[in-house]
């Protein structure tokens, strides 16, 4: 799977997130299998040829050696076999975003005040999934307020701002959390002011 953040395979369960998951199907749960089996059969393998003589054990031990060693290269490998290798450039999308929520200058009240956030992707699809296999026009969306990430969410999101002027910046990235090339981003400018709506 190569290197993954642990975080990446979170599930987020708040109304309008998209949980993350990560390589689907028992891929990962198989190599995980296999590098345990690989360990336990060169434990094996060392304790047969330290403790045991004869024919039969050194036999023995041999065998559970080739099957530690094919093991551990089964487990390494299996990111190549699953197709789960990093791009080394940044795929490109033809998707647009756009935020319909909140609407630039508008004005709202709270402290902080909750701020629905609505957006629109045409020609890209926001999926749940997260990966290293990556799939022009298909992503997850990152929500920048004031430049700090606040969420990774789906077309719909609520964040928190204190009062004062602030700016709300959505990008549309790919699978692996990376950009897409051309960057996909929209930007909206919004005020918070103290008191009830």
């Amino acid at each position: 799977m190569g290197f993954v953040p642990p975080w990446a395979f979170l599930t987020v369960a708040r109304a309008g997130t998209v949980g993350h998951i990560g390589i689907p199907g028992p891929w990962p749960f198989i190599a995980t299998g296999l590098f345990f089996a690989g360990v336990g059969a060169a434990f094996g393998a060392y304790w047969l040829f330290r403790h045991r003589t004869g024919g039969v054990w050194r036999a023995m031990g041999v065998a559970a050696g080739i099957l530690a060693f094919g093991c551990l290269v089964l487990a390494t490998a299996m990111p190549l076999i699953i197709h789960a290798s990093p791009l080394f450039t940044r795929p490109s999308t033809s998707a647009t975003l756009e935020i319909l929520s909140p609407r630039p200058g508008e004005v709202l009240r709270g402290d902080p005040a909750p701020v629905p956030v609505e957006m629109r992707v045409e020609g890209g699809k926001v999926v749940a999934r997260t990966s290293l296999h990556l799939i022009p026009n298909e992503g997850h969306i990152h929500l920048y307020l004031d430049g700090s990430l606040v969420s990774m969410t789906g077309l719909e999101a609520v964040v928190a701002a204190e009062p004062g002027r602030h700016t709300l910046r959505a990008e549309f990235v790919a699978v692996d959390h990376g950009p897409f090339r051309p960057r996909v981003v929209a930007t909206v400018t919004f005020r918070v002011r103290p008191g009830r709506t």
